[in-house]
């Protein structure tokens, strides 16, 4: 198994531990801390990927796959348990999962995000600032809600972040059509 497919199927791995941490209103500060572990794994795993191509000479056939179904169990895990605790409403998963079906399956004619041929997707979807950021966003935002049920933190600043999420989200996914319909 190569290393990166190794580091997305511990994040993913996590998960679990850190929705049990929220669940049962563990010690807020370690939960918080394994949010943003597995946040930097989704960076780490890239890393490896890169150094895989090199030390094996080809491409993993299933290991940018495996990083977006990570990706998106993750982000999904995150919100259904929000919307279980009664955090986010349930119209944001929703819109969530709308926006990943459809342009999951716009993508997969395609390739994935590394085949993007239009400025515009390349800069608003596969740019290192954007996916970063987006990352920073989502750790943000999922620390935070955690923070709400966990510590009894105000909501209506989870609100706001949810709301940044969502919209980040959604352009990110509008990038995605844009490229391909272009």
């Amino acid at each position: 198994m190569r290393s990166a497919d190794a580091v997305t199927l511990f994040r993913t791995a996590l998960m679990f531990v850190i929705v049990y941490m929220i669940l049962v209103k563990f010690d807020p500060l370690s939960t918080i801390v394994l949010i943003a572990i597995m946040f930097i794994l989704d960076a780490v795993d890239g890393i490896f990927a890169r150094r895989d191509l090199k030390k094996y000479k080809t491409k993993s056939k299933y290991g940018p796959r495996l990083d977006v179904a990570s990706d998106r169990a993750i982000e999904y895990i995150f919100w259904i348990t929000y919307v279980y605790l009664a955090i986010v409403p349930l119209f944001v998963l929703f819109i969530i999962v709308l926006r990943h079906s459809f342009v999951d399956a716009l993508m997969g004619t395609k390739g994935t995000s590394s085949k993007l041929k239009t400025k515009f997707a390349r800069v608003i979807y596969a740019s290192s600032i954007f996916r970063g950021g987006i990352n920073v966003v989502k750790a943000i935002t999922f620390s935070y809600l955690a923070l709400v049920y966990i510590a009894n933190w105000p909501i209506n600043i989870g609100y706001a972040l949810t709301g940044i999420l969502v919209i980040y989200i959604l352009i990110r996914g509008a990038a995605e059509v844009w490229e391909n319909i272009a």
